[in-house]
């Protein structure tokens, strides 16, 4: 780590390039100190491998805010669900999140996260993704409607949420679990410690 390179804390928060309150709340109880400007990329479908285009986009997102916000550490994310090669995103009316969560129930599935993160100089300091997979019960259509109902399912990458009530969907997991609900926590505190972001943790 470079002496003159400024490492995050209440006075130098993380910039956090998302709106999702899921990924606010994961920060929040690590105690990491983080600011939100949300970033003005628009998250639209791509032919590229799922872990490839989770990546990008997450860069993009992290550049995109990085060139607003000078002199500060970061984070780009993005989420998405991935079925038999199909990519999952958030559910745009009542008829998609009835269409995805039937596509996924009694079914293995893959959550993928990319995040990308930003030096103070606007430099690439670390990027990757992180999947785990998720086993989820079958569903009848009376559980699908209910869920859908809750209003949950809307704003999240597949039509769940794995730290809500579509816990009840959730048959296993194998991986991280905090990758699921928006960020892999595990992960990025090890590459934040790892390109000099902290010193330490906790």
């Amino acid at each position: 780590m470079k002496m003159n390179t400024p490492l995050i804390h209440e006075n130098h928060p993380l910039v956090l390039a998302s709106a999702s309150p899921r990924r606010k709340r994961l920060l929040a109880q690590m105690g990491l100190p983080y600011r939100v400007v949300v970033s003005r990329v628009r998250e639209e479908s791509s032919a590229e491998n799922p872990e490839d285009f989770c990546r990008n986009l997450a860069v993009l997102k992290a550049r995109e805010v990085g060139s607003r916000e000078k002199g500060a550490w970061i984070l780009g994310a993005d989420t998405i669900v991935v079925i038999g090669g199909r990519v999952l995103g958030k559910p745009e009316n009542q008829e998609d999140a009835r269409k995805m969560l039937s596509l996924l129930g009694g079914k293995d599935h893959r959550v993928i996260t990319g995040f990308c993160v930003l030096d103070h100089a606007g430099m690439m300091a670390h990027c990757e993704s992180v999947t785990t997979a998720v086993r989820f019960k079958r569903l009848n259509e009376e559980e699908i409607a209910g869920y859908i109902r809750t209003q949950e399912p809307f704003g999240k990458a597949g039509a769940y949420a794995i730290q809500g009530m579509g816990s009840f969907m959730v048959k296993s997991i194998s991986g991280s679990y905090t990758n699921v609900v928006g960020l892999p926590m595990c992960a990025l505190i090890k590459a934040l410690v790892r390109c000099g972001a902290l010193q330490s943790f906790p």
